[in-house]
C-alpha cells in the first residue's frame, strides 16, 4: 500500500470512528489513554467547562481570547460577552498550578511535554500583553520561561498571539513568561524559537483545498516546505479556519496535515478530533 492509498484508508477509518464512537467511552479513555500532543482546542473558552473539557479529552493545546478591562484579563471572543467573574486566572492559570501540584509537576501525569495555553490579544495589545506579564510572574515556577537568552522549559508554554502591537514589548523583555505567534511572512526571519516557537495562520490565506477531491500536489508540497522549514528551525506550526464541520472534507483536511508532520490541529470539536488522531494512530 502507497502512502497516498494508506491516507486514503486512514482517513476513512477516522471518519468512520468520529462518527461511532459513544461519549462515555470517549470520557473513560480521557483517564487512560496518553495524551494527544496535535490537538489544539480553537475558542476553548465556549465550552460548557473552559480548559477541564478540553483535559478530559487528552488536548495539549488550549486557546482563551483576553480583554483587557479595568486592569482585568477577562477571557472572552466578544465584548459583548465579557463577565467579570470569567478571568484568565480563574478559567486557566489557576485550574493548570492546580493540575501541576497534584500531578507532580506535569498538566498530565506522566507526561514530560508542556501543554501549550495561546493567549489572543483581543485589545490594547502592548499595555493587554504588559498586564499578562504582571499576572503570570505568581505563576512563573509551572511556565516555560526566557532568561537572559536561555529558555527554561515548564508545565505550561503561554504564547501570546492577536494583536500585533504586543511584539515590541515582549522583544525587548530580558525575563519573560510567554512566547510570541508568529504569522507564515515572519518564517525565516530574524526571530528564532526562543522568541517565536510557533507560527500560525489562516488556512485559506495560503491553500485552496477545502478538503473536496485529493489535494492539490503543489498545494500538498507547499504545506510540506512549510512545516520544513519551521521545524528546521524549531518552530512548531498551526493553521486556524480549517474546515471544522463533521464530514469526510475535514477529515480529508486533518490527514493532510498529518502527513505534512503540522504540530497543531485545530477545532471546536473535542470529541471529533479525539476520536480522529485515536483513529489514526491504530
Amino acid at each position: 500500500m502507497n502512502r497516498l492509498t494508506r491516507r486514503r484508508a486512514v482517513t476513512t477509518l477516522a471518519a468512520a470512528a468520529v462518527g461511532t464512537l459513544a461519549v462515555p467511552a470517549q470520557r473513560a479513555a480521557a483517564h487512560t489513554e496518553p495524551p494527544l500532543r496535535r490537538a489544539h482546542a480553537h475558542n476553548d473558552y465556549l465550552h460548557t467547562r473552559p480548559l477541564l473539557d478540553a483535559l478530559d479529552h487528552r488536548f495539549t493545546s488550549v486557546e482563551a481570547d483576553v480583554f483587557l478591562v479595568d486592569g482585568r484579563l477577562l477571557v472572552a471572543h466578544e465584548p459583548s460577552q465579557l463577565d467579570p467573574t470569567r478571568t484568565l486566572e480563574s478559567l486557566y492559570l489557576d485550574p493548570l498550578q492546580a493540575r501541576v501540584r497534584a500531578n507532580g509537576g506535569s498538566v498530565y501525569a506522566g507526561y514530560g511535554r508542556p501543554v501549550q495555553l495561546l493567549v489572543d490579544l483581543k485589545n490594547e495589545g502592548a499595555a493587554t500583553y504588559l498586564e499578562l506579564h504582571r499576572r503570570l510572574a505568581p505563576y512563573r515556577r509551572m511556565l516555560t520561561a526566557y532568561d537572559h537568552g536561555r529558555v527554561r522549559s515548564g508545565a505550561v508554554t503561554v504564547v501570546v498571539s492577536g494583536d500585533r502591537a504586543a511584539r515590541e514589548p515582549m522583544a525587548a523583555q530580558r525575563v519573560r513568561y510567554a512566547f510570541y505567534d508568529g504569522r507564515l511572512a515572519d518564517l525565516g526571519g530574524p526571530d528564532d524559537a526562543s522568541f517565536m516557537p510557533l507560527i500560525s495562520d489562516n488556512w485559506s490565506n495560503t491553500f485552496s483545498w477545502q478538503g473536496v477531491g485529493p489535494m492539490p500536489a503543489a498545494e500538498r508540497a507547499e504545506l510540506h516546505a512549510i512545516v520544513g522549514a519551521a521545524h528546521g528551525r524549531g518552530q512548531r506550526v498551526r493553521f486556524w479556519a480549517t474546515p471544522d464541520q463533521a464530514g469526510a472534507a475535514r477529515a480529508a483536511v486533518w490527514s493532510e496535515l498529518i502527513g505534512a508532520d503540522v504540530d497543531h490541529l485545530n477545532t471546536d470539536d473535542l470529541a471529533a478530533l479525539e476520536a480522529f488522531l485515536d483513529a489514526y494512530d491504530r
